[in-house]
């Protein structure tokens, strides 16, 4: 029996995992905290991973075989360098000790590309040099080197799926597409940066898809999660845009964009191509749809009817 717990199951890529898990033959065990739980066939556990007791016993009570770590902190107003990084940290790291100890056999926890030194504009797993520039990235870092060598020492199977953009429903809405979205939605312009930027953007369900693929293999080691096609910001507005009929309400070169982010961002994906042997289901054009779509249906005026 593969017996899955899967941390941050209610958050933005995590919600989308359940799916996947099920179908690949995984009795899922997912956490949640603070948002309600989701229903379906996963078993749900509410639990403070903060709370090193909690994650013990729940571990315990749980034994899983697999372990597939989604949570952190991402509060939108400073997820880069907010301290509370340093507690999710630590509990990773526990979380990950507490697993071996209950005899887990795979894990996977995920990262992001900003681990990366964003110099290199195309990056690598096997070539890219790792070199963070914000407590977040850092942390993320950190806690894949400490996982990598515990495996090794724990005699786990262990892959860190690095994570590159992603966008699709339940993002927060101060993110890009989300933003842009609601902003043509209400009427008003959207006001961007250049949109020059390269980005390599995957839709959430993809991402969510590939992360269990990763699971579901033997592949150990960092796996790049993305799409490996490069795409600018101004093509992912201009689509939004075109698809919601408000060409004339963008406004590029409004916002100043950030000074730290490079202006390359792709990722080299072939080993999630080829190891693992996972490609996108999702085009950019049908993922915005849907992105869309899911936007749209939040912005309809709900009515309690008196029985």
């Amino acid at each position: 029996m593969k017996r899955v717990l899967i941390t941050g199951a209610t958050g933005f890529i995590g919600r989308h995992a359940i799916r996947p898990l099920l179908e690949r033959g995984f009795e899922v065990h997912a956490t949640y905290h603070k948002r309600p739980a989701l229903g379906g066939d996963a078993v749900w556990h509410r639990v403070d991973l903060l709370d090193s007791s909690a994650t013990t016993e729940l571990v315990k009570s749980v034994k899983p075989s697999h372990l597939l770590h989604f949570a952190w902190y991402i509060f939108p107003r400073d997820w880069r360098e907010s301290p509370e990084n340093l507690r999710w940290l630590s509990a990773s790291v526990h979380l990950l000790t507490s697993f071996a100890e209950a005899g887990g056999f795979r894990a996977v926890f995920t990262g992001t590309c900003f681990e990366y030194d964003q110099s290199w504009g195309l990056f690598s797993e096997s070539e890219t040099p790792a070199a963070p520039n914000t407590l977040y990235a850092t942390c993320k870092n950190a806690l894949r080197e400490v996982m990598l060598a515990f495996a090794k020492q724990a005699g786990l199977s262990a892959a860190w799926g690095r994570i590159f953009y992603l966008y699709g429903p339940y993002e927060s809405e101060q993110r890009l597409v989300p933003s842009v979205i609601r902003s043509l939605l209400k009427g008003e312009r959207a006001k961007c940066t250049h949109g020059r930027q390269i980005r390599d953007f995957l839709y959430v369900e993809d991402v969510a898809d590939a992360v269990v693929a990763l699971l579901d293999s033997k592949v150990e080691g960092v796996v790049n999660i993305a799409s490996g096609e490069p795409t600018t910001v101004r093509q992912i507005v201009e689509l939004i845009a075109a698809m919601l009929g408000a060409q004339d309400r963008v406004d590029f070169g409004a916002v100043t964009p950030v000074a730290t982010d490079p202006p390359v961002a792709v990722a080299n994906v072939n080993r999630l191509q080829f190891e693992v042997g996972w490609r996108p289901r999702w085009t950019l054009e049908k993922g915005l749809a849907s992105t869309i779509e899911w936007c749209v249906e939040l912005t309809k005026p709900t009515t309690n009817l008196k029985r």
